[in-house]
């Protein structure tokens, strides 16, 4: 009588160290892409990932860019959200007929999606590689954020969680809190710019009560702060910490919105080596927190120090691909390893690795005294709806001595960027879309710094200054619907 053979189950590829990491990418043959409104949160993530692409609404590139594929046929749609962009790219018959012809079962990453956004890629057999929605929106609560920063030893500024429909109610909810009556309140959900309210009086209650009645509150001391960001990866060997930056926020030359962000600097003395160490730690407590909640891959975490007493806060929480990817993707740390965003996609693949978490987060700590980046996120100031004549083109700028921008050549991404007077500019809106008051015009990333302890360097002014004069627009006798802003932090 002769056996039955066992059937053979392939071993699953086992991947030792950073090495072994890094040539596996280079020789991927799973077709991966980065769906959005445009391609600026990951760009240049196909230099280190063989079959990185990247579908996007708006293409910055007038069809240039080898890795960006956007549809032609766009009819007019008036979008609310990136969400709602996102899903209709997944669901256009061009995108489709793309991820057919290049084969495989596309992975899918993005930086904002929805219920809908799952319900599409189960339709069509899409691997959304990012942790489920109904996590995401639960950590993305700042209520949320703050009890379990306090479960994992992470604390932010001093505060109370609350309810108040009437100044009345916050002034005895704060003072019985020992938070004095200079406070910062925010409701859970949305960009810190628009949901972050600075109250010192009944006036300035007044002012934003309607968006605080009937909300959940975390309610701060106003604290006299420096804010870092940092974009963390939650593995299954522990958390990442990638370099800190600072914020540019509220810039009227760069945003509309009072506190809103609007660009980052990445230098060395963005924190103290003191400081660094204990956000690092913060920031571990609370990755290795969100990986007990079932939260894994890429996430963005702001950091506040208190100037008065040295103490080190956890901030806001974006359980996302974040604004500041763009940084983090450049810096030495990832030419010395890979790119943080890596070992997101490890966490999403077939495929078993091993790291030495500690090991990396020492060197990438070691290697943030070499990096010195930036960048401006440019939205429209100005309260009126114009129709754009003409637009700066994407690529590389060079500043004269004399303060003068010019565009020198089209180029894929910032990568090849190595001196202050160089900058990238990624276009958003181009010649017959519309200006209005918060649009993001575009991203430029520089080497060098763009704020000071006296605000924007001059350089800085130069650069906004310069692209800005690129962009002629007409005013609309009737204003038409307007898409929404893409960029939100």
């Amino acid at each position: 009588m002769t056996a039955t053979a066992e059937p053979v189950v392939p071993k699953r590829r086992h991947l030792n160290g950073i090495s072994e990491i890094r040539t596996y990418f280079r020789t991927n043959r799973q077709p991966i892409y980065f769906v959005g409104p445009t391609a600026f949160n990951l760009l240049g993530i196909d230099r280190w990932v063989r079959n990185f692409e990247y579908v996007a609404y708006y293409d910055s590139w007038d069809g240039a860019h080898p890795r960006v594929f956007t549809p032609k046929n766009k009819p007019f749609v008036k979008f609310e959200s990136s969400e709602q962009i996102n899903n209709y790219l997944l669901r256009d018959p061009e995108v489709q007929g793309y991820f057919a012809r290049r084969g495989g079962v596309p992975m899918v990453a993005m930086v904002f999606f929805d219920e809908e956004t799952e319900e599409i890629c189960r339709e069509l057999g899409y691997d959304l590689i990012l942790p489920p929605d109904s996590l995401r929106r639960r950590l993305d609560s700042k209520i949320v954020t703050t009890q379990l920063g306090n479960e994992a030893g992470a604390p932010s500024v001093p505060n109370v969680l609350g309810h108040a429909d009437s100044y009345g109610e916050l002034d005895v909810l704060s003072i019985s809190n020992g938070l004095g009556s200079d406070l910062v309140v925010q409701t859970p959900y949305g960009d810190s710019g628009k949901t972050t309210f600075f109250i010192a009086s009944e006036a300035d209650w007044d002012k934003f009560a309607d968006d605080i009645i009937g909300q959940e509150l975390k309610v701060m001391k106003r604290i006299n702060n420096k804010a870092a960001a940092v974009e963390a990866c939650i593995t299954r060997h522990g958390t990442i910490v990638g370099p800190f930056m600072t914020d540019l926020t509220g810039y009227p030359e760069l945003t509309p919105y009072k506190g809103g962000w609007c660009g980052n600097d990445l230098f060395p003395e963005a924190l103290s080596e003191e400081h660094r160490a204990t956000a690092i730690a913060h920031v571990r407590k609370l990755g290795d927190r969100l990986a007990q909640e079932g939260y894994k891959g890429f996430l963005e975490i702001d950091v506040l120090i208190d100037l008065d007493t040295d103490e080190v806060y956890l901030g806001e929480l974006n359980p996302r691909i974040s604004g500041a990817s763009s940084m983090t993707n450049v810096t030495a740390g990832a030419y010395a390893d890979v790119p943080l965003f890596l070992f997101h996609l490890l966490e999403f693949m077939d495929v078993d690795y091993t790291v030495d978490v500690e090991e990396i987060n020492e060197r990438w700590r070691e290697l943030a005294a070499v990096d010195v980046w930036a960048q401006l996120i440019m939205k429209e100031t100005v309260d009126s709806v114009e129709r754009i004549i003409t637009a700066p083109r994407t690529g590389t700028y060079r500043l004269a001595a004399d303060g003068t921008l010019s565009f020198t050549r089209v180029t894929n991404d910032w990568h090849e960027i190595t001196q202050e007077d160089e900058a990238f500019f990624l276009r958003v809106y181009a010649a017959d879309d519309y200006r209005f008051k918060g649009a993001d015009l575009g991203i430029l990333v520089t080497k060098g710094r763009m704020q000071t302890a006296d605000g924007l360097t001059e350089r800085c002014r130069q650069y906004i200054a310069g692209i800005r004069a690129d962009y002629l627009s007409e005013p609309m006798d009737k204003p038409p619907p307007v898409l929404p802003t893409v960029y939100v932090k």
